[in-house]
């Protein structure tokens, strides 16, 4: 299987951190951020991730492409799944936004490989978020976040689980973590920076730099 993605995504991220749940090997290819044609020829819409499975039929949809992976073989992500949980990643995901998006593209990841890929993406952020240059908000902007950590804080019950068994709530909730890890002054809270580090060494990745 191979799978095309933006190293940057945290909903790509979701299927490598499946895949590697299940030590299953994805190769894996960077989409540089204007290269619309890929997505069109293999989809049909510019669109991140997709996964073109062994029979060489192309997936969209990461939950999809998650159930696809736990499928093989013996499945894992069978523990309990939580409203709350759901809730809470559609909430912080629009939080970590305008933190997130201003420093990707000056952390040297390969979907900015050239110039015009990295002024692609930042026209098109702008579009929804205003000036990606300026980051003065930094501290407001974590403020914000803070009630959404803490939240999450008081719903992990293990480390290695936020719902004691995996499941796809792990699958909603680290990709986020991994995305909000990239600012630089944010603290998380015990629980949920024993929970992102437990996990991340888990299945084998290195967080995003900070900056």
């Amino acid at each position: 299987m191979r799978l095309y993605l933006f190293e940057h995504c945290s909903i790509c991220f979701r299927v490598r951190m499946a895949a590697a749940l299940k030590h299953l090997h994805l190769q894996e290819t960077v989409v540089l951020e204007d290269d619309s044609e890929t997505m069109i020829r293999l989809v049909g819409k510019r669109r991140v991730p997709i996964l073109v499975k062994d029979d060489g039929q192309p997936m969209l949809e990461s939950m999809n492409m998650v159930a696809h992976v736990d499928g093989i073989g013996e499945p894992i992500l069978i523990g309990p799944q939580r409203d709350e949980l759901a809730d809470w990643a559609s909430v912080t995901a629009d939080k970590t936004a305008p933190l997130t998006w201003p420093r990707y593209p000056l952390l040297g990841l390969p979907e900015f490989g050239t110039i015009a890929a990295h002024d692609h993406f930042v026209v098109r952020k702008q579009k929804r978020l205003g000036d990606l240059v300026e980051r003065a908000r930094t501290r407001e902007l974590i403020d914000a976040l803070m009630p959404n950590l803490e939240k999450l804080d008081g719903m992990i019950e293990r480390s290695s689980a936020v719902n004691g068994k995996l499941s796809l709530d792990d699958i909603r909730v680290l990709p986020l973590l991994r995305s909000a890890a990239v600012v630089e002054g944010l603290r998380f809270p015990h629980k949920v920076r024993d929970y992102f580090e437990t996990m991340m060494s888990r299945i084998g990745y290195q967080p995003l730099p900070a900056i």
